[in-house]
């Protein structure tokens, strides 16, 4: 055993020197790969490839086809019909004369008999006609308002893509950075569960030789099978989260750019919330979009009120006929020119019930509007606080570091002279994970919820990804493979340290 002594001395001495020249947080530090893809890209891809924003696309070009839907009411309106026929008459009938015709058809008869009858005869002729009508709209409200209301349902159909262009940026940029919060999970699980692992076979190694207790053993044994199993958990959200990306793009990538550590913790700019809430109010498309249904639901109210109002058309009109008849000679043919006026007078109350339908219906759509007005003022605000506490958190969590990185290597010292046991070391080194994991959850934090108040507010552009796209870097470039060796750049901070030698004799 004294032999294993000089062994682990340098180990510890080795890991001492790495602590001093690795930077503390490279846990999403990996081997990078070419051409690795950044959020700009990745988003412009989801601009491209989303189902959903394809959808909402088709929805705004069949809102716009409907406006040329109703101007057509409009317009001039202008039929022909035509007609070609053979008809055939069957005549049965007779007409009565002043004398009788007996049934001998001699003519004989007493005095002062019926004339004689003439039968009809049977007909078959062809006939043909065509007639041609123009009308147009001299005065009809309800086309009127029609397309006034056809109108205003691109402006809102607009405004719901507009919404749901800023929620595909904001969901691709969201997953991005789940997928790089992920990997610096899954590369601190991994350096735990090695470092654990370490802290198994040295507690092995001094029971067999009866410095530990076997309840020791155990401890590290549970703490080795919990590394284990967590380490298992951060895999699979790493491999997740690179399929909601794919979700939303389309495309698998191999590999996408880290976070740098020099990425700005700073409070949004402008500093007032109030000045934030004043631009949700003014560019939020959700809310805007309730305003155009308010402004939808009062030319419904027109439309109906419109059923009391008289319509007037022009018409102009052209018929011609002709058939073969025997008889009769030539054609027919006419023209007409006119204005043609309606006017309801009652229709059952059906348009008085109309109109306090979509009374009712305005109203609600008046209550929505002002709740989503009081929705996107809550969620503003809320973002606002959570990005300034998110600024705060980041700091408080880098000073936290420093602080379990000390009370580690105090514990490591007290393990090395027998004053502290193992499970003492391992909860200081969980500590110290938990403060590694807090700070990259706080950073991740912090630009996700700086997107969602630009979402909220209404400001959210590509503009916005490419800026943040400036602190990417290549060389964090993160895979969905944990490469060979992942996670050893968290070695030195999560060694545990030499354990304890038996005294000389």
């Amino acid at each position: 055993m004294p032999s294993q002594g000089p062994s682990l001395r340098s180990r510890a001495k080795s890991v001492s020197i790495r602590r001093k020249l690795l930077p503390l947080l490279v846990a999403a530090a990996i081997s990078s790969q070419a051409h690795a893809a950044d959020l700009l890209t990745i988003t412009r891809d989801a601009l491209e490839n989303s189902a959903e924003l394809a959808s909402s696309r088709s929805i705004y070009d069949s809102v716009k086809a409907a406006r040329n839907v109703q101007r057509g009411d409009l317009l001039p309106q202008v039929n022909a019909t035509a007609n070609a026929a053979n008809n055939r008459t069957y005549e049965s009938q007779e007409s009565a004369g002043n004398g009788a015709v007996d049934s001998l058809g001699d003519g004989a008869s007493g005095g002062g008999g019926l004339g004689v009858g003439t039968r009809g005869e049977d007909d078959n002729y062809n006939s043909t006609s065509i007639g041609v009508e123009a009308t147009q709209a001299l005065f009809d409200a309800t086309n009127w308002y029609e397309l006034q209301r056809a109108e205003e349902d691109i402006d809102q159909q607009a405004l719901l893509l507009e919404s749901d262009r800023q929620q595909l940026l904001f969901n691709v940029s969201q997953s991005y950075f789940e997928i790089l919060r992920a990997r610096d999970v899954l590369a601190a699980r991994v350096a735990q569960e090695r470092a654990i692992g370490r802290q198994l076979e040295q507690a092995r190694e001094q029971f067999e030789v009866g410095l530990i207790a076997i309840t020791d053993v155990h401890e590290a044994q549970a703490a080795a099978d919990q590394a284990r199993a967590q380490r298992i958990a951060a895999q699979n959200d790493l491999q997740v989260s690179f399929e909601t990306l794919e979700r939303l793009t389309g495309k698998r990538y191999e590999s996408i750019e880290g976070l740098g550590d020099e990425l700005p913790i700073e409070a949004p700019q402008p500093t007032s919330r109030d000045t934030w809430v004043a631009l949700a109010l003014e560019n939020n498309p959700t809310l805007l979009s309730s305003g155009e249904a308010v402004d939808i639901a009062n030319r419904n109210v027109d439309i109906a009120q419109s059923g009391y109002l008289p319509t007037l058309d022009a018409y102009a009109r052209y018929d011609y006929s002709d058939s073969d008849i025997d008889y009769v000679r030539g054609h027919n043919s006419g023209s007409e020119v006119g204005l043609s006026v309606s006017l309801p007078i009652f229709n059952g109350g059906s348009t008085s019930a109309q109109v306090n339908q979509q009374t009712y219906l305005l109203e609600s759509a008046q209550y929505d509007f002002e709740e989503q007005r009081r929705i996107t003022i809550q969620q503003v605000r809320s973002l606002f606080t959570q990005v300034i506490n998110d600024v705060q958190t980041v700091e408080a969590q880098r000073q936290a570091i420093v602080s379990n990185r000390s009370a580690l290597e105090a514990t490591r010292s007290g393990y090395e002279v027998g004053t502290r046991n193992i499970v003492d070391v391992l909860n200081s080194q969980q500590s110290l994970y938990n403060a590694l994991s807090n700070y990259a959850e706080a950073r991740y934090n912090y630009v996700i919820d700086l997107i969602a108040l630009r979402q909220q507010t209404g400001v959210l552009d590509t503009s916005n990804i490419r800026s943040l796209n400036e602190w990417l870097r290549e060389e964090h470039a993160v895979t969905l493979e944990l490469p060979e060796g992942g996670g050893a750049d968290l070695d030195a901070v999560m060694d545990i340290g030499e354990p304890p030698q038996p005294p000389e004799q």
